[in-house]
């Protein structure tokens, strides 16, 4: 603690951006139930969400088809108090109580939730990387973001995903 600090001084807040995703059972109200999840963990609220959008797996079968149901995506702006690891401890539990299982990192999923970017940090722990390491080779984490956050996504990025398809499903969620 540095001088002048005290433990009972709040965290600063943090806007970090974090992206949803589930592709099993009803997983466009998932994503929805877990942005309203999302705006109730502590010291935090969602300050902005983006259109929820489909987007095909990225697992391919032997074929070369893709792996499961399409996904639904999305990201918010989550203001925060809470540390980055705090953070990540909330999001895992959130995917816990829907169902969510580990079994390979491309399986389906009935929530997916990713740090993408905490405030300006740079993270690289066991648990956690931030800024996400693969959050510009996909589509549907930089189109959902730059709809919310146009700054954080540039068009040279959008160009480099363009050939992923992407559909808008909704506005205003």
């Amino acid at each position: 603690m540095s001088a002048g600090s005290s433990a009972n001084e709040p965290a600063p807040l943090v806007t970090a951006y974090v992206a949803l995703g589930a592709n099993l059972g009803d997983a466009q109200a998932t994503v929805r139930q877990a942005m309203d999840a999302l705006d109730r963990l502590p010291l935090s609220r969602v300050a902005r969400r983006s259109s929820l959008y489909r987007s095909a797996p990225i697992a391919r079968d032997s074929a070369g088809r893709a792996d499961g149901p399409d996904y639904i995506n999305a990201v918010v702006a989550l203001d925060t108090r809470l540390p980055a690891l705090d953070l990540l401890d909330q999001l895992q539990a959130l995917e816990r109580a829907a169902g969510r299982e580990r079994s390979s990192p491309d399986a389906p999923r009935t929530l997916d939730l990713d740090i993408l970017l905490y405030g300006d940090a740079h993270i690289n722990s066991p648990r956690l990387s931030v800024p996400h390491p693969r959050m510009a080779q996909r589509a549907f984490v930089l189109v959902p973001l730059a709809e919310i956050a146009p700054e954080l996504a540039s068009a040279a990025q959008l160009a480099v995903v363009a050939d992923q398809a992407i559909q808008r499903l909704q506005t205003g969620v």
